[in-house]
């Protein structure tokens, strides 16, 4: 992460790029966000399978533990968005929490983190599409075009205003659910090949199993991208309010909604047929044939399309987040400032949403040219380093929540802003060691490439702390402005504008 050379003498005035439009956002758009990135159908068609397959009957189990952990993370993180509102959330609190040169290290690792897991999303979508669309629909089309195409409505929807995008994944959003729905109830009617069990709760099946690391490696990658609803804060209805509530409703929801979906599975196939099945040849379709099998040829067709919105919503959901990074870093002069630019008509980061849907098309083409297979030579390794990436960027962003609150809890109780986030932090740091120590089973490859890939994250960590302190010793006025464009938002003031605003607010989230 470097400074653009241009005005890299002056200190980075807030907002000095443009201007994201306020007061767009209500609670549940946000959520809308958050969940479309987890992909709720992707997770349970592939991750749940995955986690079944290496870890054993425990991943149901596995998965709502991630889920407390997360929000007790989240707990502290959304105290400290009601003081610190910027769009590149992660660079913002560290900054705020453990200095600058740490800020500028775990924002090279998110971006990095965010760009590799938009393209392997797009990978993914080319891949799933192809052999849908022609299953289906007998259109015979090379992964790629579908690829490019998905880069084409994103690169549309990203330049359009943020809500336009929302209501898209709402949609999207709530047929995922519903077909996830269906195979639960069709499963809990039919009962099953065994009896009913809990199994997958016993805590000798989630943390003492064989396969528990792995366990682990899925159930954190699960919940990807539930940090962003801090990124959108200013673009929030009241993101003192907003924020907080968006982000434990969806961690909650996704929390249960998995524990449970994965849980069906154990009933659909059997506490001990599920792995059986998992591990077996049948494997990748599993859940599209119980489906099918359970609720009916329709169900199936329906599940076989929605895989494919189901990515798409996914990639959706994190260009929107990465435009943010990439706007708010322009705007400090880390990047090219024309990355800070809005669009004077939507107040969208346009500059920031065209760049990353450039990089994008070009990493498909790329893999296009080089004959490369959608999903084990583009998708699949960009999303393994995306992962990593983005889960230790979590976890040090956890620390710098304890250390903020350290000296001054800022009106909030001991068990929020430090009981809460401690256990939090240690959790996510247990969990990039897991996700480190088992990422053959994230990447699906053996030797030297696994350590290959976990490269950028160290490497971009220090470099960013590096490129920091250098600018403290050179441009000291440039970097005492770093952060600046940063709102640090007084508690009283926070009280004092919720209270004004709040008949506003509550007809607004209505």
């Amino acid at each position: 992460m470097t400074a653009s050379t241009s005005h890299s003498s002056q200190a980075p005035e807030a907002g000095s790029g443009g201007r994201l439009a306020t007061g767009r956002l209500g609670t549940w758009d946000i959520v809308f966000f958050v969940i479309s990135a987890a992909a709720p159908l992707t997770v349970i068609a592939s991750g749940a399978i995955t986690s079944f397959r290496m870890g054993g009957i425990g991943a149901p189990g596995a998965i709502l533990f991630c889920a407390v952990v997360l929000i007790f993370f989240a707990l502290g993180f959304t105290a400290m968005s009601k003081s610190v509102r910027n769009a590149g959330a992660f660079y913002a609190y560290v900054s705020r929490g453990l200095g600058k040169p740490f800020g500028l290290g775990v924002s090279s690792v998110t971006v990095f983190a965010y760009i590799s897991l938009v393209i392997s999303f797009y990978g993914f979508i080319g891949f799933f599409a192809q052999f849908t669309f022609k299953e289906l629909l007998h259109i015979d089309l090379p992964w790629g075009v579908w690829s490019l195409i998905a880069v084409a409505i994103v690169a549309f929807l990203g330049y359009r205003k943020i809500d336009v995008g929302a209501k898209v994944l709402a949609v999207l959003l709530t047929l995922e659910v519903a077909i996830l729905l269906v195979l639960a109830f069709a499963a809990m009617a039919n009962g099953g090949p065994e009896p009913w069990s809990l199994a997958s709760f016993e805590p000798k099946n989630v943390f003492f199993a064989t396969g528990a690391g792995a366990l682990f490696v899925m159930g954190f990658g699960a919940y990807l991208g539930f940090e962003s609803t801090a990124i959108y804060a200013e673009e929030a209805k009241q993101p003192e309010r907003t924020v907080p509530r968006a982000t434990i409703i969806a961690v909650a929801f996704l929390g249960v909604f998995y524990a449970f979906t994965f849980w069906i599975l154990t009933v659909a196939f059997g506490a001990n047929g599920v792995v059986e099945m998992a591990r077996s040849d049948a494997f990748e379709t599993m859940v599209i044939e119980g489906t099918g099998n359970l609720a009916g040829a329709w169900a199936a067709f329906v599940m076989k399309i929605l895989i494919v919105t189901s990515f798409f919503a996914c990639v959706l959901s994190f260009h929107n987040a990465c435009t943010r990074y990439l706007f708010s870093l322009g705007r400090e002069g880390l990047l090219p400032r024309v990355l800070g630019r809005t669009s004077r008509s939507t107040q969208s980061p346009a500059v920031a949403s065209l760049t990353l849907s450039a990089f994008s098309a070009l990493g498909v083409l790329i893999a296009i040219v080089l004959n490369a297979d959608p999903f084990l030579g583009l998708a699949l390794w960009t999303y393994a380093t995306g992962v990593q990436g983005l889960v230790f960027a979590q976890a040090v962003t956890a620390i710098a929540v304890v250390w903020y609150f350290v000296k001054d809890r800022r009106g909030h109780s001991v068990w929020r802003v430090t009981v809460a986030p401690i256990l939090g932090a240690i959790g996510l740091v247990v969990g990039f060691i897991l996700i480190a120590t088992n990422f053959d089973v994230v990447t699906s490859l053996e030797g030297p490439i696994n350590q290959i890939l976990l490269l950028p994250t160290p490497i971009l960590f220090i470099g960013g702390i590096i490129v920091a302190l250098v600018l403290k010793a050179r441009k000291p006025d440039y970097y005492a402005g770093l952060t600046e464009s940063v709102r640090v938002v007084p508690v009283d003031e926070v009280a004092e504008s919720a209270g004004e605003r709040d008949s506003i607010g509550a007809r607004s989230e209505q």
